[in-house]
């Protein structure tokens, strides 16, 4: 069963597919799984959502789309006799995160509602099923791989399994961390922000719709082309301002204007479900004043000089001064975005943000730059300074230098194997009938139940 692993390890990550149109009398089942059947236009939906992102016309990637729903509706089938479920909550939280994404694809509400032809309200009716099914489905997968796990001989094992010209070459990798600091705001400097919400505050309790001004004015730009609608959130999914705010007041209350790391809001709660809030919000952004930068810059300096002078290590200056929250748990180190689960700290140096490669270019290992200007991806100015902790090149792979990664490579190929053995178990004792318009493809050829003899 060639490929499956791969495809029902992306099958949540997916964008969610066109609303299905009205099925026609030219529509017909293409495909049975047991109790449950697949329409021609499932298919024919996928494989126009997949043009819609501006890819090339390729029909032989409907044998693709069509393994897809067929592996959806085993994994949803054994759900149910399993007993997974997911909550309404979780399918309302995926749906706004998924609404979210699109709007902010499309250019906002309106051009999203021109494109499907129908208003979000109806759209988000139709998909519902679908990313249930898509849920409960990725969460029976979790529960199938559950009890995987790889010991340092199952490693080794592995490595030593691949043949010796097949091992993949790194590029050079460095171990980087980073001191951050941004600027703080006085008291007096906050009070224009603040004095802002507190209008639009005011404008609403006056009876103007809190959506409206929401649209109109809140910066927060995943939130604000739904009248400032975040959703179903727990207080986990919250920072603890905001969620002492959503999680005092009454449903259909609205708060003071309160102050998070990212700015001043005003949050009015919609409604609760349990331990749950969903919300809707204004956001102002404070900026920094030139004065807040002197003052950023100043206290840079005076950590850098701590350091370089041998006051206090690196990693002690990171726990004490930095602001970010990803690196200062961590003795200031950064930990790879593409094996963030294995917490490796070495980072391929074509993966690095430009102005930080240049930056350690051409620095000698063990020593830090001077502190300087930068502005994070999320578009915040502030001051760091870097310490370059160990750069290793080009090279082929081996177990000393590349445990972390080969341990994910292992463990995935285990998860694979359980899988796999799950789903030709499952294949073989379900029934399935695929039309014969789909024979072409390759990786299906064996999913369908042998004819029984008379």
């Amino acid at each position: 069963m060639k490929k499956i692993a791969g495809i029902i390890l992306i099958i949540i990550g997916l964008t969610v597919q066109v609303a299905k149109a009205q099925k026609v009398a030219l529509d017909k089942v293409v495909a049975v799984v047991g109790s449950a059947i697949i329409l021609k236009s499932d298919l024919e939906m996928q494989y126009a959502q997949y043009l819609a992102q501006g890819n090339p016309a390729d029909e032989t990637l409907k044998c693709y789309f069509l393994q897809q729903l067929l592996t959806q509706k085993l994994l949803s089938q054994q759900a149910i006799i399993d007993s997974v479920s997911v909550t309404e909550e979780q399918v309302d939280d995926e749906i706004s995160r998924r609404m979210r994404t699109m709007i902010s694809r499309a250019g906002g509400q309106e051009r999203l509602e021109q494109f499907l032809n129908r208003s979000l309200i109806q759209y988000k009716d139709e998909i519902r099923p679908d990313i249930r099914e898509q849920l409960v489905a990725n969460k029976m997968q979790g529960t199938i791989s559950a009890k995987v796990s790889v010991s340092p001989d199952d490693v080794k094992k592995y490595f030593d399994g691949i043949p010796k010209d097949s091992l993949p070459s790194f590029n050079t990798e460095i171990e980087v961390g980073a001191v951050v600091l941004y600027p703080k705001l006085t008291k007096k400097e906050k009070e224009a922000y603040r004095d802002r919400v507190e209008a639009l505050r005011l404008r609403i309790k006056g009876g103007e719709d809190f959506g409206t001004l929401a649209r109109l004015y809140s910066q927060d730009l995943g939130s604000a082309t739904e009248g400032g609608d975040l959703g179903f959130m727990d207080r986990t999914m919250l920072v603890k301002e905001f969620a002492a705010n959503a999680f005092k007041i009454k449903s259909g209350e609205m708060s003071q204007v309160f102050e998070t790391e990212y700015g001043f809001h005003v949050l009015k709660v919609m409604e609760r479900r349990g331990e749950q809030v969903r919300a809707q919000h204004i956001l102002i952004k404070t900026e920094p004043t030139t004065a807040s930068l002197e003052r950023c810059k100043a206290l840079a300096d005076s950590v850098y000089n701590l350091v370089s002078t041998k006051k206090i290590d690196f990693s002690a200056a990171a726990s004490l001064h930095s602001d970010d929250n990803d690196t200062k748990f961590n003795g200031g180190m950064m930990l790879n975005a593409e094996n963030v689960q294995s917490r490796s700290t070495f980072i391929p140096t074509d993966k690095l943000d430009p102005a930080l490669f240049l930056t350690i270019d051409t620095m000698k290992v063990g020593t830090i730059s001077k502190s300087a200007s930068f502005t994070s991806p999320a578009g915040q100015q502030g001051y760091r300074f870097v310490f370059l902790k160990s750069r290793i090149g080009p090279h082929k792979a081996s177990l000393e230098q590349d445990y972390p990664k080969i341990k994910d490579a292992a463990y995935e190929d285990s998860v694979t194997k359980v899988v796999s053995a799950w789903f030709e178990k499952r294949r073989k004792s379900t029934f399935i009938k695929i039309d014969p318009e789909y024979s072409i493809c390759k990786d299906l050829q064996d999913w369908p139940t042998p004819p029984q003899a008379n």
